[in-house]
């Protein structure tokens, strides 16, 4: 037996033997290299990530209700002991996810198609879930067994060595999204803490069934909550049977749904992209509320980012980087850019961009597969200073350069009333005053032909369903 084996396995069984705990759901013993500490430490590094990358959605009344009911859960949890906090993102997309620790997110896309307090509440609780029974927590503990793997591997196998951060890095994907089994319990655990603070359970199938309705309707990519959230079998049956039980042992006989409180708290909530935090039209980016614009290259794929935007060329060998510096002028920033990126100038200069004062900067950052030429622009404007990145590889670098400079030279303030004052779609709520389908309804509030389907997956009912009068409805009205 070889010394580096023989080392190896010592590690191995050691961190088998003495890094298991006890699950707070089940009871079982399982492998847990985090402790609860290090489940809240990583949930509060993580947090500033997740609000930079989605943002948060500015609504105080909002917040506030999806943080009571979320601590209510959370207090009758598994893991009462945890500081839960609750977020709603400013994202347009239709996901919940957690992070170990007690942290919660639901995005604005989710909250426009769910229907009522108990499915809101069954949504929630499932997430909650996922940190009583310490799924992502698993997950870690796995992928790094995995990654001790992979060095053992690396120990042995000079051939192998040279795949090995690939590995891992695949490693780091394989447990990213929770499996059937994790969800399984999410959901039954997402039942069991709604009915203790008195909801219907069994509404939580509703948000289940639009998923469902949207996957086959749009027969394309998975919406966002499957995609990481896989759906197990029997979905609807096995929570509509646990809510049941769990009602029955709770003597819950008239338990809550709150359709009305819920649409109430939803209305007016932005439905969609939000153009007031950018948007791209004939070829130029427009930015509203930051009160700027610049060009976009043709065929180049635009992506924005709460705290960047991305342009990528579409032979994918290029991309322009835009965001709001941190310094209080064009020098400082090209200073700080130059230090953090380890980056060789060969050319900085002071420039003027459409009547404002700028930095322009060329240099070397070195890359993992060489080094990557960069054009930046460090441009000022009142008490802002706005950074451009233009990133190839050296020997592509002279093919997109004149692409960079159009859009950098192309930045100016943006003066358009049309532009400025643009709108964001909105949900609102409609009562209807008459019995009638949900189509002669939607027909009814101005809804067009062609978003019929839309506006029905929205409300979580068929076009042939028959609604009585004094039914409340969610309808999207188009902003200016």
């Amino acid at each position: 037996m070889k010394p580096a084996f023989t080392c190896f396995c010592i590690v191995a069984v050691a961190l088998i033997l003495f890094s298991c705990a006890t699950n707070p759901v089940t009871g079982r013993m399982e492998l847990m290299l985090l402790s609860e500490q290090d489940e809240i430490a990583m949930g509060r590094s993580t947090d500033p990530q997740v609000v930079q990358t989605y943002g948060i959605y500015e609504n105080r009344e909002l917040a506030a209700y999806i943080r009571d009911l979320g601590r209510r859960m959370g207090g009758i949890s598994h893991r009462p002991q945890l500081s839960y906090e609750f977020k709603v993102m400013d994202s347009p997309v239709i996901n919940a996810f957690a992070v170990p620790g007690g942290y919660v997110y639901l995005t604005r896309g989710i909250l426009a198609y769910l229907n009522s307090e108990a499915e809101l509440a069954g949504v929630m609780g499932h997430e909650i879930g996922h940190i009583t029974a310490r799924h992502s927590a698993q997950q870690y503990s796995k992928a790094q067994v995995a990654q001790l793997g992979l060095g053992f591997g690396s120990l042995v196998s000079p051939t192998f060595a040279r795949f090995a951060d690939l590995a891992a890095q695949g490693v780091g994907v394989l447990f990213l999204k929770f499996s059937r089994d994790n969800e399984r319990e999410a959901d039954s655990l997402g039942v069991e803490y709604s009915s203790k603070i008195g909801y219907d359970a069994r509404e939580m199938t509703n948000f289940f069934n639009t998923l469902n309705n949207m996957q086959e309707n749009k027969q394309a990519s998975l919406p966002d909550f499957l995609s990481t959230h896989p759906n197990p079998e029997n979905r609807i049956g096995a929570i509509t049977a646990s809510a049941r039980q769990w009602q029955s042992q709770l003597n819950l006989t008239n338990p809550k749904i709150n359709r009305s409180a819920y649409l109430a708290k939803i209305d007016g909530l932005v439905f969609g992209d939000d153009p007031r935090q950018g948007f791209v039209e004939n070829g130029r980016f427009y930015h509203p509320q930051l009160q700027f614009m610049f060009p976009v290259p043709a065929g180049w794929k635009l992506q924005n980012l709460p705290a960047q935007v991305q342009i990528i060329s579409g032979d994918e060998q290029a991309v322009i980087l835009f965001n709001l510096g941190s310094e209080t002028t064009p020098g400082a920033e090209a200073r700080k850019f130059l230090k953090e990126s380890g980056a060789t100038t060969y050319t900085q200069k002071e420039a003027s961009v459409n009547g404002l004062k700028a930095v322009m900067l060329l240099s070397n950052v070195p890359g993992q597969s060489g080094a990557l030429s960069v054009l930046s622009y460090f441009i000022s404007r009142d008490a802002s200073i706005f950074v451009f990145h233009g990133l190839a590889a050296q020997g592509n670098f002279d093919a997109h350069r004149n692409e960079f400079r159009k859009t950098m030279d192309g930045f100016q303030t943006l003066r358009d009333p049309d532009k400025l004052a643009v709108q964001p779609d909105r949900i609102r709520i409609r009562t209807i005053g008459r019995r009638m389908t949900l189509r002669q309804a939607l027909l009814e509030l101005g809804t067009p032909e062609t978003e019929l389907k839309k506006l029905a997956l929205i409300n979580g009912r068929a076009l042939t369903e028959e609604l009585p009068a004094g039914s409340q409805l969610k309808v999207v009205v188009k902003g200016r």
